[in-house]
C-alpha cells in the first residue's frame, strides 16, 4: 500500500530525516513512536504529501507521488489519503455532516451521494444524534470521531493519524483505538499512526521506532 525509500529532509542546517525506509501493507495498523524531535510528524506529513522530501522515493497505491505536482498532487491526496490530527481541524461554522462531506465535495463527487455516505459513517461511529450539531456543541471525543468520518469519506488507500489521542481523555482515547481496529477489520482500512500513547501503539500490528531522523526498530 505504501513504500518509501531513502527519505531525507532538511530545514535550514537541521537534517530532520536521514534516509528513512518504510513499507506498509494493505490492512495494516502501523504506529511510529519516538521522542519529540525524532522526525515522526515530518515523516508523516511527507508520506501524506502535505510536505515534500528533499530526496527519496514514495509509492502509495502503486503511484510514485514525488512525480506529482500542483493540482494532480492535491487530487491524489484527496482521493487516496485521509488525515486525523491531534487538533480536529473541524470548521466551526459547519455541522458534523457538512464537515465530513467537505473532502468528497472537493473531490467533485455528487453532493447528495456524499451527504448520504457522510450520514452513514456518522451513524456507524455512534453520532446519529449529532448530525446537525456544530463542533462547538460536541465533546472532544465526538469531534475526533467526526474527524475520522471525514478521513474515511473518500475511501482512502491509507489513513494517516498524527497524535490522534493527544487531546482525548483515557476513555475517549480507548474508544478511538477500538474504532481504528474495527475499521481495519471491517474495511481492511490501512492506518499509519504517529503517537506517544503506548496503549495505542501496542494495539497496532507493528511498531516502528524513530530516533534522530532514522528508523531504529520495527
Amino acid at each position: 500500500m505504501l513504500t518509501a525509500n531513502g527519505i531525507q529532509k532538511k530545514y535550514g542546517d537541521l537534517q530532520v530525516l536521514k534516509g528513512v525506509d518504510i513499507d506498509i501493507q494493505k490492512g495494516e495498523i502501523v504506529s511510529i513512536i519516538g521522542a519529540s524531535g525524532a522526525g515522526k510528524s515530518t515523516l508523516l506529513h511527507i508520506l501524506g504529501t502535505l510536505d515534500s522530501a528533499d530526496s527519496g522515493v514514495i509509492t502509495i497505491n502503486g503511484e510514485r507521488i514525488e512525480k506529482l505536482t500542483g493540482k494532480n498532487l492535491a487530487a491524489f491526496r484527496n482521493k487516496n489519503v485521509g488525515f486525523v490530527f491531534q487538533f480536529h481541524h473541524l470548521l466551526p461554522e459547519f455541522t458534523a455532516v457538512e464537515n465530513v462531506c467537505i473532502p468528497g465535495w472537493i473531490g467533485g463527487k455528487n453532493r447528495s451521494a456524499v451527504e448520504k455516505k457522510a450520514k452513514e459513517l456518522l451513524n456507524k461511529l455512534g453520532l446519529s444524534q449529532r448530525l446537525q450539531n456544530k463542533p462547538g456543541q460536541l465533546s472532544g471525543g465526538e469531534q475526533q470521531r467526526v474527524a475520522v468520518a471525514r478521513a474515511l469519506i473518500n475511501n482512502p488507500a491509507i489513513i494517516m493519524a498524527d497524535e490522534p489521542t493527544g487531546n482525548l481523555d483515557s476513555a475517549n482515547a480507548n474508544e478511538l483505538h477500538q474504532l481504528f481496529i474495527t475499521l481495519r477489520n471491517e474495511f481492511q482500512q490501512t492506518f499509519l499512526i504517529v503517537t506517544h500513547n503506548e496503549e495505542l501503539a501496542k494495539m497496532s500490528d507493528r511498531i516502528l521506532q524513530m530516533k534522530d531522523g532514522k528508523m531504529v526498530g520495527g
